[in-house]
């Protein structure tokens, strides 16, 4: 897929922080992943196989969120924020995604609507639309009027397909923050909690307090307090990690009179400090509480109330609830009641976790998604369709196996073609097709050999060999086949592997006693391959398949399209998306051709039909 994620951090930059590891995920799974940013640069953000997109940036001062501040500081003018929906824009433009997420709108940053309206309309009007997601933590600030929700439930009614809440509903459901409707509730998505992933160093023995607050200066109060407690007890081993939204001169005034090294920047392995703390205090950001889930240390929480803000005292106290936390509310914060608190802090915390495995939950919860749009859009297309003639072919069979009875039971009663490797199959092969009346065995080359040089692709019956070889090998195939299968199943039908032959041989053909030939024809093909093969070997994208059945039923064509499957290599993946394929094909507008009806009628095993050119016979595929 090719997915854009949208973010403005306006103070901390915890919510870039989860979009970029949104945006790693993905990536990482194979997907284009462009990460369009509008708030000010994050230099410890990773951005491993992520394309950023850096709008000019903004930013608040104190907590008013209504007033913007622009890269030269002033108030962010009508100049400024046109530049921006223009960059955005022409990203999508030529992103041209698959899905499109939006970090907290349309829940919040209300005073840059325009801008994602902009970007979820213009994605509304592509052909084809892309997914439009909100993507929001566990807990959001609630909001202070109704027509607030009234106008957020609008957004998303009109505009937006699913909500990827990235949290643990048992542990904080959305509706605990939000009034979440019945038209909003079937919209959410719970991914579970994104992790940013960096490991957990071996356990060993915890030492020290460690004090963290974020990027921004709205921990400024948390670090003072920690100083006074610093001074007071320094016998504890305190380490305060400062964001770098603190102006220098304002670190150097928190370190007088501190060992050196107690007061230093924030750093990259935050994490792999927390692990070896033993306790940490800290506010009660996403981020911060994803942290101290995974590294299992006792905590201290000071949560961000200023403005209106909820959201950290609410998840703080749900980690207090589940023993892993004390709370210190910041209107009694003080280098006494802080210290209080880490001298009480809870013992290492016991129990389950919740989910924390939310970034690539994402990442299947979009796939998914994407998938199930594109089966709707075939249902639809079937749906209008006259009549939708579809054929199905199998390679490499040579015996019964678990995964062939896989294959059978999946078809059913539907016709199918087996095209087996006559110098391989074993006997068991014949006595387990015996009898299927609409089942059909074709001539899948000799022994499935590549022949071709190795710089070329590979082939068993291309132009890489005398044309008197390949006329033989064809000749000993037909005949072993005709020596190891029922009569009644053999369809004298030669099927190139790797669908590559030479076009002398395919002249040839019907001399040599075959009624037809299926092999690929034409640039892409007349046929779906369910199978990566130049990839990850397992299922090809499988929106992009179902979007190449809906065009064929939407073409009125009246020609057939087939299937081509390879049920030795089938993994899980492929399995589930035939069984799910095959029942929304289960439709009055699809008609499975017979094998034998795409060639010569009627077909005798030894007796091939008059043919003089291989342009007057038919190819199937």
């Amino acid at each position: 897929m090719r997915i854009l994620i949208a973010v403005t951090h306006l103070l901390g930059a915890g919510h870039l922080t989860r979009a970029a590891a949104l945006a790693r995920a993905f990536a990482a799974a194979g997907h284009e992943t462009v990460l369009v940013s509008g708030g000010s640069p994050a230099p410890l953000v990773r951005l491993d196989g992520v394309r950023l997109v850096q709008l000019p940036p903004l930013r608040i001062e104190g907590f008013d969120f209504t007033r913007l501040i622009g890269p030269d500081g002033e108030p962010a003018g009508e100049t400024l924020l046109a530049e921006r929906r223009k960059t955005l824009l022409a990203t999508l433009r030529e992103t041209a995604p698959d899905a499109v997420i939006t970090e907290l709108f349309p829940f919040g940053r209300r005073g840059l609507a325009p801008e994602f309206l902009a970007l979820v309309e213009a994605a509304r009007a592509l052909d084809p639309a892309p997914l439009i997601l909100s993507s929001v933590r566990d807990i959001l600030v609630p909001p202070d009027r109704p027509a607030k929700v009234t106008q957020a439930h609008a957004r998303l009614a009109a505009l937006y397909d699913a909500v990827l809440v990235h949290g643990d509903e048992a542990l904080a459901p959305l509706d605990a923050s939000w009034p979440v409707d019945d038209a909003v509730r079937p919209r959410l998505r719970y991914t579970g909690y994104v992790d940013e992933g960096a490991a957990i160093p071996p356990p060993g023995e915890r030492t020290g307090i460690l004090v963290a607050a974020g990027s921004s200066a709205a921990g400024l109060g948390l670090f003072r307090a920690a100083v006074g407690a610093a001074r007071n007890r320094p016998d504890l081993g305190w380490r305060l990690l400062v964001g770098h939204g603190i102006p220098d001169a304002t670190l150097a005034t928190l370190s007088e009179g501190l060992p050196a090294g107690t007061v230093m920047r924030a750093r990259a392995d935050y994490r792999a400090l927390l692990a070896g703390a033993r306790v940490s205090a800290s506010q009660c950001g996403y981020n911060t509480a994803v942290d101290l889930l995974v590294t299992d240390t006792p905590a201290v929480l000071v949560p961000f109330e200023a403005g209106r803000e909820t959201e950290q005292r609410l998840r703080a106290e749900r980690l207090a609830a589940m023993g892993r936390a004390r709370i210190v509310p910041e209107d009694a914060l003080s280098p006494d009641t802080l210290l209080a608190a880490v001298l009480a802090a809870p013992p290492l915390p016991e129990g389950p976790r919740p989910a924390l495995d939310g970034a690539a939950r994402t990442v299947a919860l979009v796939e998914r998604l994407r998938r199930e749009r594109a089966f709707a859009r075939l249902r639809d297309a079937l749906d209008r369709a006259g009549e939708v003639r579809l054929w199905w072919r199998d390679d490499d069979a040579v015996a019964a196996t678990p995964a062939l009875d896989r294959l059978l039971a999946l078809a059913g009663s539907r016709p199918i073609l087996i095209a087996a490797i006559p110098a391989r199959i074993e006997p068991s092969l014949g006595r387990r097709l015996a009898g299927m009346r609409t089942l059909r065995v074709g001539v899948h080359g000799l022994a499935h050999d590549n022949h071709a040089p190795p710089d070329a692709k590979p082939a068993e019956f291309g132009p890489h060999r005398p044309l008197a070889t390949l006329r033989e090998e064809a000749a000993r195939a037909l005949a072993l086949a005709q020596d190891r299968l029922p009569r009644e199943t053999l369809l004298p039908v030669f099927v190139p592997p790797w669908n590559r032959i030479d076009p002398g041989l395919a002249a040839d053909l019907p001399a040599l006693g075959y009624a037809g030939l299926s092999a690929a024809r034409g640039p892409g093909g007349a046929a779906l391959d369910v199978i990566d093969w130049r990839g990850t070997r397992s299922l090809r994208d499988p929106a992009a398949l179902l979007a190449t059945l809906t065009a064929h039923a939407e073409s009125r064509s009246g020609a057939p399209l087939g299937l081509l499957t390879h049920h030795l290599a089938h993994d899980e993946a492929v399995w589930a998306f035939l069984a799910e394929l095959l029942t929304v094909l289960d439709h009055p507008a699809v008609r499975w051709c017979d094998p034998c009806d795409l060639f010569p009628s009627p077909v005798d095993a030894g007796v091939p039909a008059p043919m003089s050119t291989a342009d007057e016979w038919p190819r199937a595929g």
